[in-house]
Protein backbone atom coordinates (compact mmCIF):
# COMPACT_ATOMS: atom_id res chain seq x y z
CA UNK A 1 0.00 0.00 0.00
CA UNK A 2 1.48 3.25 -0.33
CA UNK A 3 2.34 5.56 2.27
CA UNK A 4 0.56 8.38 0.77
CA UNK A 5 -3.78 6.95 1.66
CA UNK A 6 -4.76 10.27 -0.52
CA UNK A 7 -2.36 8.57 -3.87
CA UNK A 8 -3.38 5.40 -3.10
CA UNK A 9 -7.01 6.31 -3.40
CA UNK A 10 -6.40 7.91 -6.61
CA UNK A 11 -4.61 4.97 -8.31
CA UNK A 12 -7.44 2.52 -6.95
CA UNK A 13 -10.38 4.65 -8.54
CA UNK A 14 -7.97 5.52 -11.74
CA UNK A 15 -7.91 1.47 -12.14
CA UNK A 16 -11.31 0.78 -11.87
CA UNK A 17 -12.37 4.09 -13.66
CA UNK A 18 -10.09 2.85 -16.50
CA UNK A 19 -11.07 -0.19 -16.33
CA UNK A 20 -15.30 0.16 -16.69
CA UNK A 21 -14.29 2.76 -19.41
CA UNK A 22 -12.44 0.29 -21.46
CA UNK A 23 -14.89 -2.76 -20.82
CA UNK A 24 -17.92 -0.66 -21.31
CA UNK A 25 -16.96 0.73 -24.65
CA UNK A 26 -16.64 -2.85 -25.89
CA UNK A 27 -19.44 -4.66 -24.66
CA UNK A 28 -21.59 -1.38 -25.42
CA UNK A 29 -20.07 -1.92 -29.21
CA UNK A 30 -21.34 -5.41 -29.15
CA UNK A 31 -24.86 -4.96 -27.61
CA UNK A 32 -25.75 -2.10 -29.25
CA UNK A 33 -24.06 -2.48 -32.73
CA UNK A 34 -22.31 0.94 -32.16
CA UNK A 35 -19.19 2.47 -33.55
CA UNK A 36 -16.16 3.05 -31.53
CA UNK A 37 -16.78 6.56 -31.35
CA UNK A 38 -19.99 6.50 -30.30
CA UNK A 39 -20.28 3.87 -27.87
CA UNK A 40 -16.68 5.51 -26.47
CA UNK A 41 -18.56 9.19 -26.48
CA UNK A 42 -21.64 7.60 -24.54
CA UNK A 43 -19.38 5.85 -21.68
CA UNK A 44 -17.89 9.27 -21.42
CA UNK A 45 -21.21 11.60 -21.31
CA UNK A 46 -22.38 9.10 -18.69
CA UNK A 47 -19.84 8.37 -16.52
CA UNK A 48 -19.17 12.44 -16.64
CA UNK A 49 -22.80 12.81 -15.99
CA UNK A 50 -23.78 14.77 -18.91
CA UNK A 51 -25.87 12.71 -20.60
CA UNK A 52 -26.95 14.42 -23.68
CA UNK A 53 -29.03 12.17 -24.48
CA UNK A 54 -28.70 11.77 -28.29
CA UNK A 55 -27.36 8.47 -28.20
CA UNK A 56 -29.09 5.87 -25.79
CA UNK A 57 -29.24 2.24 -25.19
CA UNK A 58 -31.91 0.54 -27.46
CA UNK A 59 -31.87 -3.01 -26.18
CA UNK A 60 -32.51 -4.40 -22.81
CA UNK A 61 -29.09 -5.51 -22.22
CA UNK A 62 -28.10 -2.15 -23.71
CA UNK A 63 -30.44 -0.85 -20.78
CA UNK A 64 -28.54 -3.04 -18.15
CA UNK A 65 -25.49 -2.34 -19.12
CA UNK A 66 -26.31 1.61 -18.72
CA UNK A 67 -27.93 0.87 -14.89
CA UNK A 68 -23.91 -1.57 -14.27
CA UNK A 69 -22.52 1.81 -15.54
CA UNK A 70 -23.78 4.65 -13.77
CA UNK A 71 -23.65 2.70 -10.43
CA UNK A 72 -20.24 2.18 -11.34
CA UNK A 73 -18.86 4.61 -13.61
CA UNK A 74 -20.48 7.58 -12.36
CA UNK A 75 -19.09 6.88 -8.75
CA UNK A 76 -15.86 5.90 -9.81
CA UNK A 77 -14.96 9.24 -12.00
CA UNK A 78 -16.70 11.23 -9.03
CA UNK A 79 -13.82 10.15 -6.63
CA UNK A 80 -10.81 10.32 -9.26
CA UNK A 81 -12.32 14.30 -8.91
CA UNK A 82 -12.71 14.63 -5.44
CA UNK A 83 -8.85 12.14 -4.97
CA UNK A 84 -7.10 14.40 -7.85
CA UNK A 85 -8.75 17.72 -6.16
CA UNK A 86 -7.86 16.73 -2.51
CA UNK A 87 -4.26 15.52 -4.06
CA UNK A 88 -3.70 18.80 -5.48
CA UNK A 89 -4.62 20.73 -2.71
CA UNK A 90 -2.30 19.02 -0.28
CA UNK A 91 0.17 19.28 -2.26
CA UNK A 92 -0.38 22.94 -1.99
CA UNK A 93 -0.47 22.84 1.74
CA UNK A 94 2.63 20.25 2.05
CA UNK A 95 4.56 23.09 0.04
CA UNK A 96 3.59 26.15 2.14
CA UNK A 97 4.74 23.45 5.09
CA UNK A 98 8.09 23.07 3.84
CA UNK A 99 8.73 26.73 3.19
CA UNK A 100 7.74 27.24 6.83
CA UNK A 101 10.27 24.79 7.46
CA UNK A 102 12.96 25.79 5.86
CA UNK A 103 12.74 29.12 6.99
CA UNK A 104 14.01 27.08 10.74
CA UNK A 105 16.52 25.30 8.53
CA UNK A 106 17.84 28.85 7.67
CA UNK A 107 17.48 29.56 11.83
CA UNK A 108 19.23 27.02 12.34
CA UNK A 109 22.10 27.95 10.48
CA UNK A 110 22.55 31.29 11.49
CA UNK A 111 21.88 30.84 15.21
CA UNK A 112 23.74 27.44 15.51
CA UNK A 113 24.76 25.24 12.40
CA UNK A 114 27.57 27.94 10.58
CA UNK A 115 29.52 28.38 13.51
CA UNK A 116 29.09 24.15 14.76
CA UNK A 117 30.58 24.02 10.84
CA UNK A 118 33.82 25.92 12.03
CA UNK A 119 34.53 24.47 15.44
CA UNK A 120 34.53 21.07 13.79
CA UNK A 121 36.53 22.18 10.70
CA UNK A 122 39.05 23.68 12.61
CA UNK A 123 39.63 19.76 14.01
CA UNK A 124 39.25 17.94 10.43
CA UNK A 125 42.97 17.68 8.54
CA UNK A 126 41.06 16.77 5.64
CA UNK A 127 38.76 19.50 5.76
CA UNK A 128 40.73 21.76 2.70
CA UNK A 129 39.53 18.66 0.38
CA UNK A 130 35.85 19.09 0.92
CA UNK A 131 36.62 23.13 0.90
CA UNK A 132 37.52 23.38 -2.35
CA UNK A 133 34.00 21.88 -3.60
CA UNK A 134 32.22 24.22 -1.36
CA UNK A 135 33.32 27.65 -2.42
CA UNK A 136 29.22 27.80 -3.83
CA UNK A 137 29.06 30.97 -6.65
CA UNK A 138 26.26 32.66 -8.48
CA UNK A 139 26.97 30.17 -11.36
CA UNK A 140 25.91 26.67 -9.95
CA UNK A 141 23.26 24.88 -11.01
CA UNK A 142 21.23 22.01 -9.77
CA UNK A 143 24.01 19.41 -11.59
CA UNK A 144 26.78 21.36 -9.70
CA UNK A 145 24.93 20.67 -6.37
CA UNK A 146 24.62 17.12 -7.27
CA UNK A 147 28.19 16.36 -8.47
CA UNK A 148 29.49 18.03 -5.20
CA UNK A 149 26.73 16.05 -3.02
CA UNK A 150 28.00 12.71 -4.75
CA UNK A 151 31.61 13.97 -4.39
CA UNK A 152 31.52 14.46 -0.75
CA UNK A 153 29.56 11.48 -0.02
CA UNK A 154 32.90 9.36 -1.44
CA UNK A 155 35.63 11.94 0.73
CA UNK A 156 36.76 10.37 4.25
CA UNK A 157 37.39 13.61 5.96
CA UNK A 158 36.06 13.75 9.79
CA UNK A 159 37.03 15.68 13.01
CA UNK A 160 40.16 14.31 14.83
CA UNK A 161 38.57 14.25 18.75
CA UNK A 162 42.37 15.20 19.86
CA UNK A 163 42.42 18.68 18.25
CA UNK A 164 39.01 19.37 19.47
CA UNK A 165 38.35 21.14 22.28
CA UNK A 166 35.67 19.42 24.07
CA UNK A 167 35.11 21.79 27.10
CA UNK A 168 34.31 24.99 24.42
CA UNK A 169 32.01 22.60 22.38
CA UNK A 170 30.43 21.40 25.46
CA UNK A 171 29.88 25.18 26.64
CA UNK A 172 28.82 26.01 23.05
CA UNK A 173 26.23 23.27 22.99
CA UNK A 174 24.71 24.07 26.74
CA UNK A 175 23.82 27.74 24.98
CA UNK A 176 22.62 26.41 22.61
CA UNK A 177 20.31 23.84 23.94
CA UNK A 178 17.34 25.78 24.79
CA UNK A 179 17.21 26.67 20.70
CA UNK A 180 17.46 23.09 19.90
CA UNK A 181 14.96 21.83 22.69
CA UNK A 182 12.69 24.50 20.80
CA UNK A 183 13.39 23.31 17.54
CA UNK A 184 12.66 19.78 17.78
CA UNK A 185 9.40 20.79 19.34
CA UNK A 186 8.68 21.80 16.03
CA UNK A 187 5.80 19.10 14.61
CA UNK A 188 6.45 19.96 10.95
CA UNK A 189 10.39 18.28 11.48
CA UNK A 190 8.63 15.25 10.72
CA UNK A 191 8.15 16.06 6.92
CA UNK A 192 12.07 16.50 6.53
CA UNK A 193 13.73 13.73 7.47
CA UNK A 194 17.67 14.24 6.70
CA UNK A 195 17.10 18.05 9.35
CA UNK A 196 14.99 16.02 11.71
CA UNK A 197 18.15 13.88 11.77
CA UNK A 198 20.75 16.03 11.98
CA UNK A 199 18.88 17.53 15.12
CA UNK A 200 19.18 14.64 16.73
CA UNK A 201 22.81 14.26 16.30
CA UNK A 202 23.46 17.38 17.14
CA UNK A 203 21.13 17.05 20.50
CA UNK A 204 22.41 13.34 21.29
CA UNK A 205 25.69 14.83 21.09
CA UNK A 206 24.68 18.09 23.40
CA UNK A 207 23.26 15.11 25.61
CA UNK A 208 26.69 13.06 25.78
CA UNK A 209 29.20 15.92 26.36
CA UNK A 210 26.47 17.27 28.95
CA UNK A 211 26.65 14.57 31.52
CA UNK A 212 29.98 14.38 31.91
CA UNK A 213 31.52 16.86 34.30
CA UNK A 214 34.86 16.86 33.70
CA UNK A 215 35.73 15.89 29.78
CA UNK A 216 39.36 16.45 30.77
CA UNK A 217 39.89 12.91 32.52
CA UNK A 218 37.86 11.14 29.99
CA UNK A 219 39.65 7.95 28.65
CA UNK A 220 40.71 7.58 25.34
CA UNK A 221 37.83 4.94 24.68
CA UNK A 222 35.12 7.75 25.97
CA UNK A 223 36.70 10.40 23.41
CA UNK A 224 36.21 8.01 20.89
CA UNK A 225 32.96 7.57 21.29
CA UNK A 226 32.59 11.08 21.37
CA UNK A 227 34.32 11.16 17.92
CA UNK A 228 31.56 9.27 16.60
CA UNK A 229 29.09 11.51 17.77
CA UNK A 230 30.65 14.31 16.73
CA UNK A 231 31.59 13.02 13.37
CA UNK A 232 27.82 11.80 13.00
CA UNK A 233 26.37 15.28 13.58
CA UNK A 234 29.67 17.06 11.39
CA UNK A 235 28.55 14.99 8.14
CA UNK A 236 24.78 15.26 8.75
CA UNK A 237 25.38 18.51 9.06
CA UNK A 238 27.58 19.33 5.97
CA UNK A 239 25.09 17.73 3.89
CA UNK A 240 22.31 19.55 5.36
CA UNK A 241 23.83 22.67 4.61
CA UNK A 242 24.84 22.20 0.95
CA UNK A 243 20.89 20.76 0.30
CA UNK A 244 19.65 24.22 1.82
CA UNK A 245 22.05 26.48 -0.19
CA UNK A 246 20.51 24.52 -3.07
CA UNK A 247 17.33 25.45 -1.76
CA UNK A 248 18.10 29.06 -1.36
CA UNK A 249 19.64 29.04 -4.93
CA UNK A 250 17.05 27.58 -6.54
CA UNK A 251 14.28 29.98 -4.55
CA UNK A 252 15.43 33.06 -2.59
CA UNK A 253 18.28 34.51 -4.62
CA UNK A 254 18.13 37.24 -2.45
CA UNK A 255 18.80 34.89 0.92
CA UNK A 256 21.46 32.89 -1.05
CA UNK A 257 23.33 35.80 -1.43
CA UNK A 258 23.79 36.09 1.94
CA UNK A 259 24.38 33.10 3.04
CA UNK A 260 27.26 32.98 0.12
CA UNK A 261 28.80 35.59 1.32
CA UNK A 262 28.74 34.04 4.60
CA UNK A 263 29.48 31.01 3.81
CA UNK A 264 31.48 29.04 6.95
CA UNK A 265 33.22 26.49 4.35
CA UNK A 266 34.91 29.97 2.94
CA UNK A 267 37.90 31.37 4.95
CA UNK A 268 37.76 34.55 2.59
CA UNK A 269 33.89 35.40 3.27
CA UNK A 270 32.75 38.58 4.31
CA UNK A 271 28.77 39.65 4.39
CA UNK A 272 30.34 42.88 3.00
CA UNK A 273 29.14 43.05 -0.95
CA UNK A 274 31.83 43.93 -2.82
Amino acid sequence: MSHDPIRFRLTINLVIFLAVLVVGTIVFMLVENRSLIDAFYYIIVTMSTVGYGDIVPATSAGKIIAILLIVTGVGTFLGVIANATELMLSRREKLVRMKKLNMVIGVFFSETGNRLIRIFAQADPRFEEIQKGLIITEKWTREDFLRVSEHLRGLKYGVEVAKTDLAALKEFFLKQRDFLVRLLENPTLLEHEAFTDLLRAVFHLTEELAYREDLSQSPGTDRAHLGGDINRAYHLLVHQWLDYMEYLKMNYPYLFSLAMRTNPFDGQASPIVK
